[in-house]
Protein backbone atom coordinates (compact mmCIF):
# COMPACT_ATOMS: atom_id res chain seq x y z
CA UNK A 1 0.00 0.00 0.00
CA UNK A 2 1.07 3.44 -1.08
CA UNK A 3 2.09 5.63 2.07
CA UNK A 4 0.93 8.77 2.35
CA UNK A 5 2.89 11.89 1.45
CA UNK A 6 4.31 13.90 4.31
CA UNK A 7 2.11 16.98 5.32
CA UNK A 8 4.64 19.36 4.32
CA UNK A 9 4.61 18.24 0.93
CA UNK A 10 0.81 18.58 0.53
CA UNK A 11 0.61 21.90 1.87
CA UNK A 12 0.41 24.76 -0.63
CA UNK A 13 2.93 27.79 -1.28
CA UNK A 14 1.12 29.74 0.97
CA UNK A 15 1.17 27.89 4.16
CA UNK A 16 4.89 27.33 3.88
CA UNK A 17 5.73 31.49 3.16
CA UNK A 18 3.71 31.71 6.07
CA UNK A 19 5.63 29.11 8.06
CA UNK A 20 8.60 30.25 6.96
CA UNK A 21 7.87 33.95 8.60
CA UNK A 22 7.04 32.17 11.87
CA UNK A 23 10.15 29.69 12.32
CA UNK A 24 13.43 31.04 14.57
CA UNK A 25 16.77 31.93 12.54
CA UNK A 26 17.55 28.24 13.88
CA UNK A 27 14.87 26.19 12.37
CA UNK A 28 15.21 28.25 8.95
CA UNK A 29 19.19 27.77 9.05
CA UNK A 30 18.72 23.74 9.53
CA UNK A 31 15.65 23.29 6.60
CA UNK A 32 18.13 25.37 4.63
CA UNK A 33 21.11 23.22 5.17
CA UNK A 34 19.58 19.58 4.02
CA UNK A 35 18.40 21.16 0.40
CA UNK A 36 20.38 21.31 -2.22
CA UNK A 37 21.40 24.21 -4.59
CA UNK A 38 18.99 23.21 -6.93
CA UNK A 39 16.24 23.37 -4.53
CA UNK A 40 17.71 26.60 -3.04
CA UNK A 41 17.01 28.22 -6.02
CA UNK A 42 14.33 27.01 -6.75
CA UNK A 43 12.60 28.14 -3.21
CA UNK A 44 14.40 31.55 -4.25
CA UNK A 45 12.53 31.86 -7.51
CA UNK A 46 9.45 32.03 -5.41
CA UNK A 47 9.18 35.33 -4.07
CA UNK A 48 6.10 35.46 -3.47
CA UNK A 49 6.51 33.14 -0.45
CA UNK A 50 8.58 35.28 1.50
CA UNK A 51 7.73 38.92 -0.14
CA UNK A 52 6.57 41.16 2.92
CA UNK A 53 3.19 42.91 2.33
CA UNK A 54 4.63 46.39 1.00
CA UNK A 55 6.63 44.71 -1.26
CA UNK A 56 4.13 43.58 -3.68
CA UNK A 57 1.51 45.22 -5.81
CA UNK A 58 -2.34 45.94 -4.94
CA UNK A 59 -4.91 43.93 -5.76
CA UNK A 60 -6.98 47.00 -6.95
CA UNK A 61 -7.01 51.09 -7.00
CA UNK A 62 -8.64 52.48 -4.23
CA UNK A 63 -11.15 53.05 -7.04
CA UNK A 64 -11.74 49.32 -7.49
CA UNK A 65 -10.60 49.34 -10.94
CA UNK A 66 -7.27 47.75 -12.18
CA UNK A 67 -4.17 50.23 -11.21
CA UNK A 68 -2.34 52.09 -13.40
CA UNK A 69 0.09 53.17 -10.91
CA UNK A 70 1.78 51.72 -8.32
CA UNK A 71 4.06 53.68 -5.84
CA UNK A 72 6.80 52.30 -3.26
CA UNK A 73 8.47 55.17 -0.96
CA UNK A 74 11.13 53.97 1.50
CA UNK A 75 14.81 54.15 2.90
CA UNK A 76 17.49 52.11 2.93
CA UNK A 77 16.91 48.90 3.09
CA UNK A 78 12.95 48.86 2.16
CA UNK A 79 13.46 46.57 -0.33
CA UNK A 80 12.68 48.73 -3.31
CA UNK A 81 14.90 47.43 -5.77
CA UNK A 82 13.93 43.70 -4.96
CA UNK A 83 10.32 44.36 -5.39
CA UNK A 84 10.60 45.91 -8.71
CA UNK A 85 13.13 43.47 -10.01
CA UNK A 86 10.76 40.60 -8.83
CA UNK A 87 7.49 42.37 -10.25
CA UNK A 88 9.54 42.74 -13.93
CA UNK A 89 10.63 38.94 -13.67
CA UNK A 90 7.01 38.24 -13.45
CA UNK A 91 5.42 40.41 -16.41
CA UNK A 92 8.63 39.66 -18.30
CA UNK A 93 7.77 35.91 -17.87
CA UNK A 94 4.03 36.04 -17.31
CA UNK A 95 4.37 34.68 -13.74
CA UNK A 96 1.66 34.37 -11.45
CA UNK A 97 0.55 35.52 -8.97
CA UNK A 98 1.80 39.42 -10.20
CA UNK A 99 1.53 38.73 -14.25
CA UNK A 100 -1.37 37.19 -16.36
CA UNK A 101 0.42 37.16 -19.51
CA UNK A 102 3.88 37.97 -20.52
CA UNK A 103 4.59 41.57 -20.99
CA UNK A 104 6.62 42.30 -24.50
CA UNK A 105 8.07 45.76 -24.04
CA UNK A 106 9.64 47.11 -20.68
CA UNK A 107 11.24 50.21 -19.90
CA UNK A 108 13.77 50.28 -17.46
CA UNK A 109 14.50 54.16 -15.80
CA UNK A 110 16.82 55.41 -13.52
CA UNK A 111 18.71 58.85 -12.61
CA UNK A 112 21.18 57.85 -14.79
CA UNK A 113 22.43 54.62 -16.88
CA UNK A 114 24.97 54.27 -14.88
CA UNK A 115 22.02 53.47 -11.82
CA UNK A 116 19.85 51.20 -14.55
CA UNK A 117 22.97 49.07 -15.11
CA UNK A 118 24.60 49.04 -11.38
CA UNK A 119 21.20 48.59 -9.30
CA UNK A 120 18.35 47.43 -11.47
CA UNK A 121 20.05 44.97 -13.64
CA UNK A 122 23.82 44.10 -12.06
CA UNK A 123 22.83 44.90 -8.86
CA UNK A 124 22.84 42.07 -6.00
CA UNK A 125 18.66 42.85 -6.01
CA UNK A 126 18.75 43.47 -9.82
CA UNK A 127 17.46 41.66 -12.70
CA UNK A 128 19.79 39.46 -13.59
CA UNK A 129 20.39 38.60 -9.60
CA UNK A 130 16.02 37.47 -9.30
CA UNK A 131 16.15 35.25 -12.33
CA UNK A 132 17.36 31.56 -11.76
CA UNK A 133 20.00 30.09 -14.17
CA UNK A 134 17.80 29.00 -16.84
CA UNK A 135 15.51 31.91 -16.79
CA UNK A 136 18.04 34.71 -16.95
CA UNK A 137 17.65 37.15 -19.48
CA UNK A 138 20.89 38.04 -22.04
CA UNK A 139 21.85 41.28 -20.88
CA UNK A 140 23.43 43.59 -24.16
CA UNK A 141 25.55 46.48 -22.55
CA UNK A 142 26.30 48.16 -25.83
CA UNK A 143 22.59 47.98 -26.92
CA UNK A 144 20.92 48.72 -23.18
CA UNK A 145 18.67 46.10 -23.20
CA UNK A 146 17.84 42.92 -21.81
CA UNK A 147 16.22 39.95 -23.56
CA UNK A 148 14.11 37.58 -23.14
CA UNK A 149 14.55 33.91 -24.62
CA UNK A 150 10.29 34.70 -24.97
CA UNK A 151 11.19 37.36 -26.75
CA UNK A 152 10.49 40.13 -23.83
CA UNK A 153 12.59 42.78 -23.70
CA UNK A 154 13.35 45.60 -21.33
CA UNK A 155 15.28 48.65 -22.36
CA UNK A 156 17.23 50.75 -20.07
CA UNK A 157 16.86 54.51 -20.27
CA UNK A 158 18.13 57.33 -17.85
CA UNK A 159 15.80 59.67 -16.70
CA UNK A 160 16.60 62.76 -18.29
CA UNK A 161 15.95 61.50 -21.96
CA UNK A 162 12.83 58.75 -21.01
CA UNK A 163 10.34 62.07 -21.90
CA UNK A 164 12.39 62.48 -25.28
CA UNK A 165 12.22 58.87 -25.94
CA UNK A 166 8.87 58.31 -24.92
CA UNK A 167 7.36 59.86 -28.47
CA UNK A 168 9.45 57.29 -30.49
CA UNK A 169 10.78 54.23 -28.74
CA UNK A 170 8.62 51.24 -28.70
CA UNK A 171 10.24 50.30 -25.40
CA UNK A 172 9.83 53.30 -23.64
CA UNK A 173 5.85 53.21 -24.63
CA UNK A 174 5.96 49.75 -23.74
CA UNK A 175 3.06 47.98 -21.58
CA UNK A 176 5.23 48.45 -18.38
CA UNK A 177 7.69 50.56 -17.20
CA UNK A 178 9.97 50.27 -13.69
CA UNK A 179 11.36 54.07 -12.84
CA UNK A 180 13.50 53.80 -10.09
CA UNK A 181 15.10 57.10 -8.25
CA UNK A 182 15.43 59.86 -5.86
CA UNK A 183 12.17 61.48 -4.84
CA UNK A 184 12.28 65.47 -4.66
CA UNK A 185 12.99 66.05 -0.88
CA UNK A 186 10.28 68.25 0.98
CA UNK A 187 12.23 70.50 3.50
CA UNK A 188 11.91 68.28 6.67
CA UNK A 189 12.38 65.20 4.63
CA UNK A 190 15.65 63.21 4.19
CA UNK A 191 16.84 59.90 2.61
CA UNK A 192 13.51 59.57 0.98
CA UNK A 193 13.37 56.95 -2.25
CA UNK A 194 10.82 55.91 -4.75
CA UNK A 195 10.05 53.46 -7.03
CA UNK A 196 6.87 53.18 -9.13
CA UNK A 197 5.17 50.82 -11.23
CA UNK A 198 3.42 51.76 -14.37
CA UNK A 199 0.90 49.16 -16.20
CA UNK A 200 -0.59 50.13 -19.35
CA UNK A 201 -3.86 48.24 -19.49
CA UNK A 202 -5.89 47.60 -22.66
CA UNK A 203 -2.87 48.84 -24.99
Amino acid sequence: MDQALPETLTRSAESFGNDWKEWSEEQRLYLLQTMSQEEMDDLNAHWDLFAHAHQTPPLLAPNGKPWLTWLMIGGRGAGRTRAGAEWIRAQALGLPPFASEAASRIALVGETEHEVREVMIEGVSGLLAVHPPHERPLWLPSRKRLEWRNGAVAQAFPRKIRRACAARSSAARGRMNWPNGAMPKPPSTCCNSACGWEASRGS
